[in-house]
């Protein structure tokens, strides 16, 4: 049986070697082989392979089908036994694909535009997902039961009727429309961030919830806090769920105590420690959130039309200027800073969390294997998803909507 890791060294696969698609196709038919998915990607993976069958030199025969079955070496390989499929759209690095799988989910499709997440993907789940979604040939997507999207929220024109979802044209919400409509998954399962309740003025979450009935889906939705979910972060996103006869009930997902950041935080490590001036408060206060705001930085900032007192918690003094304790628990990450994240008070010093400290209270395993590059590291794990949280719903739509246990 050859080994995965030897077909991605003789292939330089890490590397995606300007061939991206071809190793998505490549990739795609070696997982879904023997599942009956396999005639989506088969022609375009066996023409691929021609092309570089004798760089691979290890197989007898020339045909692909002498390669299979692989011997998975990878962090993430897909269950023995699956119960249900899913795609996984935006796919990011892969936060659907562990919790979905952890379930017994076979993801049979994936997709994500960034070079570096793709890189990620592939080092973790051996498999290159698709790129440009706005590009794709939808004809290839093939039948699933689970569509998994964490899309970009993006303003839409609600003028006229919204007849079909011609208005969302434009949007990448378009191109998950589409592949609803031609394929008709059971169930829609998106995630996107809490502001999209109040986008254009609550108007885009009503259109793509408008367009998901119009395709004949009961849709529910709720804003969940990764912090009730066993990680000590923040993070609130919103989760809509859609199915072809039964509503969601969020109430029956599970939630747990809320953990505290220093139970999370590495003992040993190269920390980054604030070397500037800052303020720590005699009397810090825990939130309704769990943050509990431990000081600042001495930084110059605006207080005219500030309340007196509240000038280091207000709008206006930014997040990375504030200490918080880790007796609480941590803001949300944020996918825009490339350089760490907000500072730490912990053992009597200030510091920045470290990007292994991250990925934990993302809830992402200690296999997973990092890629090279800390400054996409930090906005990758910020674009993701906190895999207990996400667990925790597919967990029950399974059980109320696939009626699998």
């Amino acid at each position: 049986m050859i080994k995965y890791s030897t077909i991605r060294e003789k292939l330089k696969v890490e590397s995606l070697n300007g061939n991206a698609e071809d190793l998505a196709y490549f990739t795609h038919y070696l997982h879904n082989h023997k599942n009956g998915i396999s005639q989506s990607y088969e022609k375009r993976a066996k023409d691929y392979y021609q092309t570089i069958k004798e760089e691979l030199n290890i197989v007898s025969e020339q045909e692909l089908q002498a390669m299979l079955p692989i011997k998975w070496d990878i962090p993430f390989p897909a269950p023995e036994q699956s119960e249900f499929t899913f795609i996984d759209l935006f796919a990011g690095i892969g936060g659907f694909r562990i919790a979905l799988q952890e379930l017994g989910g076979n993801c049979v499709f994936s997709s994500e535009f960034n070079y570096h997440a793709q890189r990620a993907y592939e080092l973790n789940f051996g498999e290159v997902p698709f790129g440009d979604i706005t590009k794709l040939n939808t004809d290839i997507v093939p039948k699933h039961d689970i569509l998994c999207a964490g899309f970009p929220c993006q303003p839409f024109s609600i003028s006229g009727k919204m007849k079909g979802f011609e208005d969302t044209r434009g949007t990448l919400i378009y191109h998950v429309f589409e592949i609803i409509e031609k394929h008709q998954p059971k169930v829609v399962f998106l995630e996107n961030v809490k502001h999209l309740v109040y986008h254009d003025k609550k108007r885009t979450l009503a259109t793509i919830v408008q367009h998901l009935e119009e395709m004949g889906y009961v849709v529910s939705k709720k804003v969940l806090n990764a912090s009730d979910f066993g990680v000590p972060q923040n993070r609130e996103r919103i989760i809509i769920i859609g199915h072809k006869e039964k509503r969601f009930d969020f109430s029956k997902i599970k939630k747990v105590s809320k953990p505290i950041l220093k139970d999370f935080l590495d003992n040993e490590n190269e920390f980054e420690f604030l070397n500037e001036p800052f303020t720590i408060l005699e009397e810090q206060k825990t939130q309704v959130s769990g943050l509990i705001f431990a000081g600042y930085r001495n930084k110059t900032i605006r207080k005219a039309g500030v309340r007196p007192g509240t000038e280091h918690l207000s709008r206006v003094h930014k997040q990375p200027n504030r200490i918080y304790s880790t007796e609480g628990v941590h803001p949300a990450l944020p996918s825009q800073e490339s350089s760490g994240r907000f500072w730490i008070w912990h053992d009597g010093e200030v510091r920045k969390l470290t990007i292994q400290e991250c990925y934990r209270i993302m809830g992402f395993p200690h296999k997973f294997e990092l890629i090279n590059n800390k400054s996409e590291l930090y906005k990758q794990i910020g674009n993701s998803v906190a895999i207990p949280m996400i667990k925790a719903v597919a967990e029950q739509v399974k059980i109320q909507l696939l009626k699998l246990k």
